[in-house]
């Protein structure tokens, strides 16, 4: 099975990502994952940051000649604000007064880590928490993900995204998607198909910027290419919705996550919900569906926890980024006197670089459950167990 770590700091030397698990021989260059660090940084409404790093991975270990060799990937980003941050951020023991040392936050951000992680590590400096805590660790996982990725377009899957609201605007999709969502969106400034509503989406962040305020948003995750009968109903962590489900809910400010229909469904009667079955022998994808079809796709590709052939939609709610330019109360700590809270560098709105993050970890949860069914040592040993998979699928008898 697959398994990633990250480590890092915000403005630490690097960030890092070890993804272990991934068989031998998938095609990976550099540019595979610098291409998707890059949509990481866009999106309007981003701080100065983004201006500042131009994130670039290099592998470690892991890849030889053009592909991964079987043994752990490990790859390093580099943070180009090391250089203003190394007095700072330095792991040597301080000398003299630590009360003296530059830029401690004791004045905890509501809605952060700040706090929380202040007493329960039992640090005085919330930077101890924050540093971590920043969605600035996000670059990692997207890193592993470009990997995952990687894996998952040899057997025909894609993931894409797009921003569906943002800041209670709402954008509409077209009726029928394009094959290639990001290509569409990527090109827009938040990543959305609506026009109109992107021009609204954009005053109302000029607006909150003016005003030292934030804004967050939904974004929606399709995946398709996928086979049915990825993850299994025997045991509640083996199930692929829940899975999914928590990967997303881990992204640093987001709230909720909705699969398919989602929380609509239960407002609705059972017969508005629910899926018709048909058979099915025409087109490219019956094989994968197991010869059948839904007519409808409200599940959003899962059934009883596991993949039905249909697309997977994935609905993934960001709340607003918790650094005001105009703070809200909060306490110093040491003298629990009230204080305006600390303000770091930080966005308006980060909810178009959130859908990165999402298909990223998306990738990372649906190539291990590729891996868990399929798993070979090599991606020809992978491709042989899935091939024979869709000669299962396409034999079976319909009755």
């Amino acid at each position: 099975m697959l398994r990633f770590t990250t480590a890092g700091e915000s403005h630490g030397q690097a960030l890092l990502a070890t993804l272990e698990g991934m068989p031998a021989g998938v095609p990976l260059v550099a540019d595979d994952v610098n291409t998707q660090l890059a949509r990481r940084q866009q999106g309007y409404g981003r701080g100065r940051r983004m201006k500042i790093e131009t994130d670039q991975a290099e592998f470690l270990s892991g890849v030889r000649a053009g592909e991964t060799i079987g043994s752990p990937i490990a790859m390093i980003v580099h943070n180009r604000d090391w250089k203003n941050w190394q007095e700072i951020m330095s792991a040597a023991p301080i000398e003299g007064d630590p009360a003296l040392r530059k830029r401690a936050v004791t004045r905890p951000r509501p809605g952060h880590a700040d706090l929380t992680g202040m007493l329960k590590y039992a640090r005085d400096d919330a930077r101890d928490i924050l540093e971590r805590a920043s969605a600035r660790e996000t670059t990692a996982r997207v890193a592993a993900g470009a990997v995952c990725r990687q894996l998952l377009r040899q057997f025909g899957v894609t993931i894409g995204s797009y921003v569906a609201e943002l800041g209670g605007i709402v954008a509409r999709p077209p009726a029928e998607l394009p094959v290639d969502i990001n290509a569409a969106v990527d090109a827009s400034q938040l990543r959305t198909f609506d026009a109109d509503a992107e021009a609204k989406m954009i005053e109302l962040i000029d607006q909150a910027k003016r005003d030292g305020d934030t804004l967050g948003g939904v974004c929606e995750v399709i995946v398709t290419g996928l086979p049915v009968g990825l993850g299994s109903h025997v045991s509640w962590d083996r199930k692929l919705d829940g899975r999914l489900a928590a990967a997303l809910m881990s992204i640093q400010a987001v709230k909720a996550v909705e699969i398919g229909m989602g929380i609509e469904a239960a407002r609705r009667f059972g017969s508005q919900v629910h899926d018709p079955i048909d058979a099915n022998e025409v087109g490219s994808e019956v094989v994968r569906s197991g010869r059948v079809r839904r007519r409808t796709n409200n599940a959003g590709g899962l059934e009883g926890g596991i993949t039905t052939g249909e697309p997977l939609v994935l609905r993934v709610a960001m709340k607003p980024i918790s650094t005001l330019m105009r703070p809200l109360d909060t306490i110093e700590v040491p003298t629990r006197e009230r204080a305006a809270s600390t303000v770091e560098r930080s966005d308006v709105t980060a909810v178009p670089a959130m859908g990165v993050v999402a298909e990223a970890m998306s990738a990372f949860v649906v190539a291990d459950a590729m891996v868990e069914k399929f798993g070979g040592d090599s991606l020809r040993e992978m491709r042989r167990n899935y091939e024979g998979y869709l000669e299962y699928l396409a034999s079976r008898d319909a009755k």
